[in-house]
């Protein structure tokens, strides 16, 4: 069952992103299958990203991100730093980056704001 606001599944669909809505127990997951990661950066070309929409949500931030399969920085050959603690989500694995959201606008964020900041954290992980 869609639990999306349709001001995200917009966004989504005019920027042609792919991309599944899961429930899991009480917890509602969005799936961005084969996300491209940044170039030479990790162990993987790309991954899948899950962002949870916590009760509330869109006035009420998603916070961390999640990663399947587990990705490594190429260089060091080691998780990136706050990216080392598993998550069970819909029967997988999932690795969880520990990136705090506390610049959230209500009314003005959505879906956008979250993905632009996996973007983020994904380029700059050390």
């Amino acid at each position: 069952m869609p639990f999306l606001p349709s001001r995200d599944r917009e966004y989504l669909e005019s920027k042609g992103f792919v991309y599944q809505e899961i429930v899991d127990g009480s917890q509602k997951g969005l799936i961005f299958p084969a996300f491209r990661l940044p170039a030479n950066k990790y162990d993987v070309l790309q991954a899948d990203v899950l962002i949870l929409l916590p009760a509330g949500y869109p006035d009420t931030p998603p916070d961390m991100f999640y990663l399947q399969p587990w990705v490594k920085l190429a260089a060091q050959s080691r998780y990136p730093k706050a990216a080392d603690q598993r998550f069970a989500f819909n029967g997988a694995s999932w690795q969880r980056w520990s990136r705090h959201n506390n610049e959230w606008r209500s009314g003005v964020d959505g879906i956008w704001t979250m993905l632009k900041r996996v973007e983020h954290a994904l380029e700059v992980a050390a």
